[in-house]
């Protein structure tokens, strides 16, 4: 929050959805404050592409490990629950017995806990599940440790390891949710919403990361995933842009406007160790726009449908 003499105060909130709900509100208090300054307007419009790329950013990788911790915790709905009388711990992490028993019964993979409150707010410890089965003493967690602790609830969840580079630790859970995803094209509401928007010429569909990619030729509806050059990592995407498919690749990276405003059409590429992508003949090239669903409806998508 704002402080005195162009001072930034940190805030606390109760929890996730009154906090993004304040910087929201926030946000567009900013916003509306810069399109009223009077400044040169080739520098406004810099400033403004700089704002929207940053919070499009931010949206975009809050949507992305939303639905990959929904899929976590759908992954070990069945798992047993460990009575709080059952875990294991050691001496001096006793008094955390309880709130540890209260995340373990919503995530029972967790190897990596933070817990401990006072007056409501975190005190900052860290609990590690040892390989004997026997939770750790309590460790002071900086921010870097608190950080891991919260990418543990994904990261566990996917047998992965939450102090492994968070890059790559995503780039295999998407590795791991693509047969997933596979899945939405045999549900009938799927069906009928490609149905639809076929019908209205819509020939790809994007939301948290998936493409719904119609090909021709007998092909039909097909899953890719979306992808960012370096340049355009976290750019802000252009809406209006489209998409020009050269070769068959599995990954396709969305039409972005540069800081500088340059519009740059998207395209479609295979990953690092994909090999290079089948090459499409110059007749057979494919130039379409796109729609962009909004994340709730692919995480709903992987439990309830909204849609239905």
């Amino acid at each position: 929050m704002p402080g005195d003499n162009d001072t930034i105060l940190s805030d606390h909130y109760p929890d996730r959805e009154a906090a993004v709900k304040a910087a929201d509100a926030l946000n567009s208090s900013l916003k509306q404050a810069l399109s009223t300054r009077s400044m040169d307007d080739v520098v406004k419009r810099s400033l403004e592409l700089k704002i929207d790329k940053a919070l499009q950013a931010k949206r975009r990788l809050q949507d992305e490990e939303a639905l990959m911790l929904a899929e976590a915790l759908r992954r070990c709905a069945g798992d047993k629950r460990p009575h709080a009388a059952t875990i294991k711990l050691s001496p001096e992490a006793e008094r955390y017995r309880q709130d540890l028993a209260e995340q373990l019964a919503i995530m029972p993979y967790l190897q990596v806990a933070k817990v401990g409150r006072s007056n409501s707010r975190w005190s900052q410890s860290l609990l590690y599940l040892g390989i004997d089965g026997v939770w750790s003493k309590p460790y002071h967690a900086g921010a870097k440790a608190a950080l891991t602790a919260e990418r543990a609830k994904i990261a566990n969840g996917f047998d992965l390891s939450a102090n492994m580079h968070w890059g790559k630790a995503k780039a295999r859970i998407r590795q791991i949710l693509l047969p997933r995803a596979n899945q939405l094209l045999q549900l009938a509401s799927v069906q009928r919403l490609l149905a639809e928007a076929l019908a209205r010429g819509e020939r790809v569909l994007v939301s948290n990361g998936i493409v719904f990619w119609y090909e021709d030729d007998g092909l039909g509806w097909q899953i890719k995933a979306t992808s960012a050059t370096r340049e355009s990592d976290g750019a802000t995407i252009w809406r209006e842009g489209t998409i020009l498919s050269t070769n068959h690749g599995r990954l396709v990276v969305l039409p972005y406007i540069k800081e500088n405003g340059e519009q740059v059409r998207g395209h479609t590429k295979n990953g690092p160790n994909d090999g290079r992508a089948l090459p499409r003949h110059h007749d057979h090239y494919v130039e379409i726009p796109f729609s962009l669903y909004d994340g709730d409806l692919m995480i709903g998508l992987f439990g309830e449908l909204p849609y239905e």
